[in-house]
């Protein structure tokens, strides 16, 4: 699939980076990104989008200082310099771009504040489908956070065809700071998607038997509102080992990455999440992969029973891929969602894994996005009785002179 990406803010343009790192290890050529920033640190410390794709914006306002959590600023900014974001895009070339994501921090200021405002613009100029990766700020990053990241989300659902969304705080482990977390994922995003967004090229392995193509994904997706993706992997016992060639391109070898216990041990090392699974045909591996990914952790906590839609996609060596698996996989999806559409197909990959990925869409039940709304109303109304109370003591203090 032909992605265009567009990285607005920090985290936004860190991720687009990896996007593009991503591609180019094996040897993809599908998307190209740009990075847009009110913060000129921030754009510096990209390493693979080119500079010329990497956007400052504000520097009248900012001067290059960045927003901070000002999501009022970072939308105004957006509005105001829209054509020289456009013409940032333009340059780039959008001739065979089949989509757009917009990858935003949602609880900072510059992309929560402008993700909403390209995603008008972009809709407005391009027939191609707008859709936004966004990023929710973890409970203890504080109530301004999630305020901010509660109005983003409310406006992006309006002006995107749909959003993906990515929760730091299902992910962050016990004990471990935001901070040093975002390294580790960042690389869960990238696994994800990347493998999604790659379905339906022909690489070194060939073409699947059902071919999960662009369309499929925009059509999963169509309906608009929030969406949420599960993963799963599994080490194929026995696998013969991949030639020099295999591991310098092959797609899930490059995209994996290994744990450092496992780097240590005699036996060969298996990627954090992957299991091995044996005494399994493939038919009942690839219907167990499919469930561990919509059981396990999902981009997005959700009750995966409300999804309006669902796509899944089974990648791994042709051999090893099951027609039958994926059949039975989608019809106990198709029995498991509040929908009935649900598609599916492989993608042929050189690897000794089987990597599984679950795209639920367009959900009406996700507990942390309304917990999210409760704590932005309640920060609201907090700093309206602070307005208030402040005011107060102002005619208090001014009412006197007026005797």
């Amino acid at each position: 699939m032909k992605v265009f990406f567009i990285g607005f803010g920090q985290a936004g343009g860190k991720i687009a980076d990896r996007f593009i790192s991503y591609d180019k290890r094996t040897n993809g050529g599908s998307f190209r990104a740009i990075a847009i920033n009110t913060a000129r640190t921030d754009l510096m410390g990209l390493e693979h989008i080119p500079y010329e794709d990497r956007v400052l914006i504000g520097q009248t306002i900012v001067r290059g200082h960045g927003v901070g959590t000002d999501n009022d600023t970072g939308a105004q900014v957006a509005f105001d310099e829209i054509d020289i974001i456009m013409n940032a895009i333009d340059r780039k070339g959008v001739g065979d771009t089949e989509a757009f994501i917009i990858i935003a921090g949602l609880g900072g200021g510059t992309g929560s504040g402008g993700a909403p405002v390209l995603a008008r613009h972009l809709k407005q100029i391009y027939r191609e489908p707008v859709y936004v990766l966004g990023l929710l700020p973890a409970p203890e990053e504080g109530k301004l956070y999630s305020y901010n990241a509660a109005r983003s989300l409310a406006t992006l659902v309006k002006e995107a065809d749909n959003v993906i969304l990515f929760d730091n705080s299902a992910w962050k482990n016990e004990g471990e700071s935001i901070k040093g977390a975002f390294d580790r994922l960042n690389d869960e995003i990238v696994r994800r998607f990347g493998i999604l967004f790659r379905a339906g090229e022909v690489g070194n392995a060939g073409i699947g038997e059902m071919v999960v193509d662009s369309s499929e994904i925009i059509n999963t997706l169509r309906g608009g509102g929030i969406s949420s993706i599960g993963y799963a992997l599994s080490e194929i016992v026995n696998a013969e080992p991949e030639s020099e060639i295999e591991e310098q391109t092959g797609f899930l070898k490059t995209l994996l990455r290994r744990s450092s216990e496992s780097s240590r041990s005699s036996e060969p090392s298996i990627p954090v999440g992957a299991e091995r699974l044996m005494g399994e045909d493939k038919t009942s591996r690839t219907l167990s992969l499919v469930r561990r990914a919509m059981l396990g952790r999902l981009t997005l906590p959700c009750d995966f029973t409300s999804a309006s839609r669902a796509l899944v996609l089974v990648a791994g060596p042709p051999n090893e891929l099951d027609r039958k698996g994926i059949e039975k996989a989608k019809s106990w999806v198709e029995e498991n969602i509040a929908g009935v559409e649900v598609r599916g197909g492989d993608y042929p990959a050189n690897s000794r894994y089987i990597a599984t990925v679950v795209l639920l869409a367009s959900l009406s039940n996700a507990p942390r996005v309304t917990h999210l709304l409760e704590v932005a109303k309640e920060t609201k109304e907090t700093a309206k009785s602070i307005d208030e109370q402040n005011t107060l003591k102002m005619d208090e203090s001014i009412d006197p002179l007026f005797d």
